[in-house]
């Protein structure tokens, strides 16, 4: 292989990038992200219509290989909660969607999916509030998924939210292992349990070994 393969990481959430560079440093790619290959927003996002964190993970990772011509990282992640059935789910960004103004911000849309999830279990008690966190993560090369991997951490739903870190659902998911929400924890407490922390390093892992069969290809 005679360079570092650029690997895209199809997302424009600034906090999944961080999550997802810091855990891949030291292999011998090049990463990216859409923000900076594509900052003016002109590559458009795909539907997200699969039933599945796999199925929207796969769908992404290949859209944006072909789109860009670079290896795609895509992840669906999302949150479970038992009471509701599984929801949010694969609805997991969008889950308060309706509640927010057009050109409401990131934040501004967590905060809104916070708000509707802590309303819609107000009054169970801890039994009734378990959940987990589903991180399903897809690299593409623009003909076929090569790479999959999936991470799952267990906790449960807050009676209110706790901290500043992470973003999304962070701070309202407790982790009673480590007896706070994943927002009180730092960056690489977060990256050691986290389920996109799980989903990277098993990639990362595939993915080494990948990179070193084609580098031994490419010296034949």
């Amino acid at each position: 292989m005679a360079a570092r393969p650029t690997i895209l990481l199809a997302t424009r959430n600034p906090g999944k990038a961080r999550e997802i560079i810091s855990l891949l440093k030291g292999l011998p790619v090049r990463l990216t992200h859409l923000t900076a290959e594509d900052p003016a927003g002109t590559i458009p996002s795909p539907v997200e219509d699969g039933a599945t964190f796999a199925e929207n993970a796969r769908h992404k990772a290949l859209y944006y290989a072909r789109r860009t011509g670079l290896w795609a990282l895509a992840d669906d992640s999302g949150l479970q909660v038992d009471a509701l059935g599984g929801a949010p789910g694969v609805r997991s960004a969008r889950y308060a969607l309706d509640d927010c103004p057009p050109d409401a911000t990131g934040e501004r849309i967590d905060r809104a999916n916070n708000t509707r999830l802590l309303r819609e279990l107000a009054g169970l008690g801890p039994e009734h509030r378990n959940a987990r966190f589903v991180c399903h993560l897809a690299l593409a090369d623009g003909r076929a998924i090569i790479l999959e991997a999936r991470g799952v951490v267990q906790g449960r739903i807050a009676e209110r939210p706790a901290g500043r870190n992470g973003f999304g659902y962070d701070p309202i998911f407790f982790l009673p292992e480590q007896g706070c929400t994943a927002a009180e924890l730092s960056a690489d407490q977060k990256n050691r349990i986290s389920h996109r922390g799980r989903a990277v390093r098993a990639l990362a892992q595939d993915l080494k070994r990948l990179l070193a069969s084609l580098s031994s290809a490419g010296e034949d």
